[in-house]
């Protein structure tokens, strides 16, 4: 077959080329994205009930929800938090489930819970997760700075946003939604006159009934008039807030107007959140992105519509805030840099060992012809361009380039013992490509085991093991196929292999003769391997123990979100103050900032809920160092002012905190009620305390708890005044402004009628109050009586019932003892049971299946180079050099701080594959070597010559395509900086180990057979 390739030239140059157009063609059309589109396995359910505490609403709604929903199969975990106002249930399932079937479940689980909740309960929504939730980018429209005057200003900009700018965002083909938060809503409010109502001796109800009766509508009405019959329309209907002051009413033998006893006035209603950009209030934009649409398609879209919004509307100001596209590009970039620094470096290897100026030409042929071949299949398969199946292409660059590597070198060697030109390509490629075909295959091998990792992890990674696998068979059909024809089309007029003269002089050939007396030294002192050996071997337990085990790497961010719970009943207004000193005292560090305060209104779960004395604050400063130092200075500054407040600072929020969340604390104690009730506050400050004392030098956050007044009725003095329950819940209804008349249309929203008094404090809401009976005026003070009771502010529950939860930031090597100090604190209080849950036994049961990973591997090496030698022994020769790869890995990551965690593991089991590739060309050669006579010293003396190039530029090249990833400072490079750490490590011992160790372990097996 080779022989006919090299004799056919412009066939293989044609189909070659075609295939490169087709791959250009295809790499147009492949979609674009920060992470894979992967299913996530979650579901949650959001209950709205505004007028229930947290205590009813997980009592009444959510309990009957989480005794159904606990029965979903293929369910894992779910957790429930009931709030005031709103609860939210997520569920996780095993991954690989029917989503579809698992969502109709749902639905249908809740239809059947609801039936047996209170009437007037709206129906829970639904929601998917999906890697679309987290929006491609926000954007915060405000006021110009000078325009944002008392008055509707803001009402009328919320009201514009929503119509006029959200629709127009929406057209875009490239957008699935835009959710929204920060508006507010306009209201008509009726504050009567209360002496005029007492002089008429009348109340607000009289002034409601009459506006309620004014709004009629009884639809159409049919009437015959001869042989025809005509539809007749009655209308009296109030729609507008001059129709609501003409209402006529009769009194005491008079008619008035609502607006002759009462001032009506179209305002904004009670906010029970905010946003604020960079200081002035704003209504923020999420911008989803619809799954099939490319990332850099939507970012032009929404920047051309920008630019128009600004001409259009010069009143007002646009903010793109959280950009996930600076994000992608900033990422594929860096990546994209990467992989050409590492091609220039493998250029540069091959440049100084082959010792002439045709040879690199040749492998730079090698590797766009080989990633573009690997871009063609990306489109067939349907892998899209990102993080993860960039790095696998990373990783295939060094090994794709291997192939030419030893392919050339060994067409090279037989050219110079004599052979013609045309023989040497077709004999020298012949000759290796069994053993390259093993390679690739056993590298090929260490992925298989990783797509069947359980979870989002398989199915993440999956890409990243079909872009190795993809590049690796392509660079072996270039090598065998294209490489031998180009080769000899280069060198046909030469008489025979003459390396530059000028590269000659830098005396990289000399490399043979240290090699020589080097492999002779350690012959004569063999003891000196084996002890090292042995050292790795005794090591390599006590290195894996006292790793610290992570999930993932830590990823480098220059923007945060700091999570605030006050723990104080404190008004909207008073939670942006307090939000808005923090980011005072940062004026010239961040460049851009939002602050979330109090209950959001969007749609989608991609924002965490919060509450009226919540807040969730946007920064991004300018490099990564500095939203550390302000993320300490933060906390530390609301430590000081507002010692009652929890808080905590994460991640901004991408694909990749979707896929794999940091939210987990590493250890998480569930404490619960002996006989299954909610812990009370009290209680649980007190256990707290006892903990916090046993376990000094762990930081542990007080409970959430929530101020409310509750108002008592005297049942006895209601019955004495003639005063109904019903008078006395309107009357406060009125006096919070609360009392809803009716609601009108005005445009796409529904605008509420409310009958008030005008903004009270707490303090005059009883105090000086009169309800009007046919007794006479009743001061409301002797009919309740107002106390202040404190309770948990959000109620959470499990499988197991209801808990609280305990975050505690402690490492893996302290988690034990923490454990069981908490477990002998809650014993002596036998009013509390513990369990406990997070990261830490989730990284325990990850790194348990990569080692699960790592076993299986090392089989399917062991069965490959067993086929491939048809030997059960030098398979073990070859696999036991791993010993000392994998300590010299753990060495290195233990020396430089890093954790052992998915990507450190990954690098791990992919060196194992990769760093063998040399063993198996040097025992190939030795055993060819011996098949033609040379004696056992001798074949290995030879083997290590004739290899030791092509073993040393394999190596570089590999550990100089993946350096780059050592530079930290995007999402792609922190990600891949443990998997190419563990990577190089390895390769640097297995090189080593390959040249010295094999050889010796070859001899010490066969020097009885071969004497």
């Amino acid at each position: 077959m080779f022989k006919g390739l090299i004799n056919r030239p412009i066939a293989v140059t044609m189909v070659l080329i075609a295939t490169i157009v087709l791959g250009i063609a295809a790499i147009r059309e492949l979609p674009v994205s920060l992470m894979p589109d992967i299913d996530i396995p979650q579901i949650t359910v959001q209950v709205t009930s505004p007028d229930r505490s947290a205590r009813e609403l997980n009592d009444l709604l959510i309990a009957p929800l989480r005794m159904q929903l606990v029965q979903v199969p293929h369910l894992t975990d779910i957790t429930c938090t009931a709030r005031d106002g709103s609860g939210l249930i997520q569920m996780t399932f095993e991954y690989g489930a029917d989503a579809d079937y698992i969502f109709i479940d749902v639905n249908e689980r809740v239809d059947r819970a609801t039936t047996n909740w209170p009437i007037g309960e709206e129906r829970p929504l639904i929601a998917r997760a999906s890697a679309t939730d987290i929006p491609a980018f926000f954007i915060n429209v405000s006021l110009k700075e000078g325009l944002n005057v008392e008055g509707n200003s803001f009402l009328e900009m919320s009201d514009f946003t929503r119509q006029v700018i959200v629709r127009r965002l929406e057209q875009l083909p490239q957008v699935a939604m835009v959710d929204i938060s920060g508006q507010v809503f306009p209201q008509l409010l009726i504050v009567p006159d209360m002496e005029k109502l007492r002089a008429l001796g009348i109340d607000e109800d009289q002034l409601s009934n009459a506006i309620q009766g004014s709004n009629v509508r009884l639809g159409n009405l049919s009437i015959r008039d001869g042989e025809y019959r005509f539809n007749v329309r009655f209308e009296s209907s109030v729609v507008t807030r001059e129709d609501v002051e003409n209402v006529w009413l009769k009194l005491g033998g008079r008619t008035y107007q609502i607006k002759d006893l009462a001032q009506v006035s179209e305002e904004q209603q009670r906010i029970n959140g905010m946003v604020t950009g960079n200081g002035s209030q704003c209504v923020t934009l999420a911008v989803i992105k619809r799954s099939d649409a490319r990332m850099a398609d939507l970012r032009d879209g929404v920047h051309d519509l920008m630019a128009a919004f600004e001409r259009d509307y010069p009143n007002l100001e646009f903010q793109v805030t959280r950009d996930q596209t600076e994000l992608l590009d900033y990422s594929i970039s860096n990546m994209i840099s990467n992989l050409l620094f590492g091609a220039l470096f493998a250029c540069c290897i091959i440049f100084f060992f082959m010792q002439d100026f045709r040879s690199p030409l040749l492998v730079v042929i090698t590797i766009p012809t080989a990633l573009i071949i690997s871009f063609l299949f990306f489109y067939v398969i349907g892998i899209s361009i990102n993080i993860i199946s960039l790095s696998g292409l990373v990783l295939g660059l060094g090994m794709m380039v291997d192939n030419s590597i030893i392919t050339i070198d060994n067409i090279t060697q037989r050219w110079q013992k004599g052979e013609p030109l045309d023989d040497a390509c077709v004999l020298g490629t012949q000759e290796v490509f069994a053993p390259m075909l093993s390679s690739v295959l056993t590298t090929c091998a260490v992925f298989i085991p990783l797509i069947f990792m359980s979870g989002i992890a398989g199915a993440l990674f999956y890409d990243e093991a079909m872009a190795v696998t993809i590049t690796l068979l392509s660079a072996l059909l270039v090598s065998v196929m294209v490489i031998p024809v180009f080769y000899y089309r280069l060198y046909r007029k030469q008489p025979c292999f003459r390396p530059n003269s000028f590269i000659s002089r830098f005396g990289i050939g000399n490399m043979t003769k240290g090699y020589e007396h080097a492999i002779r030294w350690l012959f004569r002192r063999r003891g000196v391997m084996w002890s090292v050996f042995g050292i790795a071997v005794a090591l390599i337990g006590v290195l894996f123990v006292n790793l610290e085990k992570e999930k993932m790497p830590a990823i480098s961010h220059s923007d945060t979100l700091l999570n605030i719970e006050w723990n104080q009943r404190i008004s909207v207004e008073e939670n942006n103050r307090r939000c808005e000193e923090i980011m005072a005292q940062f004026p010239d560090r961040i460049t851009q900032y939002t602050c979330m305060t109090g209950a959001q209104q969007f749609a989608l779960s991609h924002t965490r809920e919060t509450g009226l004395s919540e807040a969730i604050i946007y920064m991004k400063a300018r490099s990564a160092e500095d939203i550390t130092d302000i993320e300490s200075e933060a906390m530390t500054y609301i430590f000081n002012n507002w010692p009652d407040a929890a808080y905590g600072c994460q991640a901004s929020g991408n694909v990749f905190d979707m896929l794999f969340p940091d939210t987990e604390a590493p250890l998480v104690a569930r404490i619960k009620r002996s006989d299954g009730s909610t812990p009370e506050p009290d209680q649980l400050t007190t256990l707290l305390s006892s903990v916090s004392a046993a376990l000094p030098g762990v930081e542990i956050q007080p409970s959430e708890w929530n101020e409310h007044i509750e108002l008592i009725t005297d049942p006895e003095r209601l019955a004495l005044y003639d005063v109904s329950y019903n008078m006395v819940l309107g009357y406060l209804r009125n006096a919070m402004n609360a009392g809803s008349v009716l609601r009108i249309s005005k445009g796409d929203i529904s605008m509420p009628v409310m009958i008030g008094m005008g903004d009270k404090e707490a303090r005059d809401l009883i105090q000086g109050s009169y309800i009007n009976t046919r007794g006479g005026r009743v001061p409301l003070e002797i009919l309740l009586k107002e106390t202040r009771n404190r309770d948990l502010k959000s109620i959470t529950s499990g499988v197991d019932g209801e808990y609280y939860p305990l975050p505690l930031e402690v490492s893996g090597k302290e988690a034990r003892h923490t454990m069981d100090v908490i477990e002998k604190v809650v014993r002596e209080d036998e009013r509390f049971d513990v369990s406990f849950t997070g990261a830490y036994f989730n990284n325990r049961q990850m790194i348990r299946e990569l080692s699960g990973v790592l076993v299986i591997s090392l089989l399917l090496l062991f069965f490959i180079l067993a086929a491939q030698f048809e030997s059960l022994i030098q398979p073990l020769i070859i696999l036991s050099e791993l010993i000392i790869d994998i300590f010299a890995v753990l060495a290195v990551l233990w020396l430089c701080g890093e954790s052992l965690n998915l990507m450190s593991m990954i690098g791990m089991v992919v060196m194992c594959g990769i760093a063998i590739n040399d063993s198996i060309l040097k025992v190939d050669t030795i055993n060819r070597l011996l098949e033609s006579g040379y004696g056992l010293k001798h074949a290995i003396l030879e083997a290590g010559k004739r290899r030791l190039n092509a073993i040393i530029m394999t190596s570089l090249t590999t550990i100089l395509a993946i350096a780059p990833f050592l530079v930290r400072g995007d999402m792609g490079s922190d990600l891949q900086y443990p998997l190419s750490l563990a990577l190089i490590s390895g390769m640097v011992a297995g090189t080593l180990v390959s040249i010295f160790f094999v050889p010796l372990a070859y001899y010490e097996i066969y020097k009885k057979r071969y004497r």
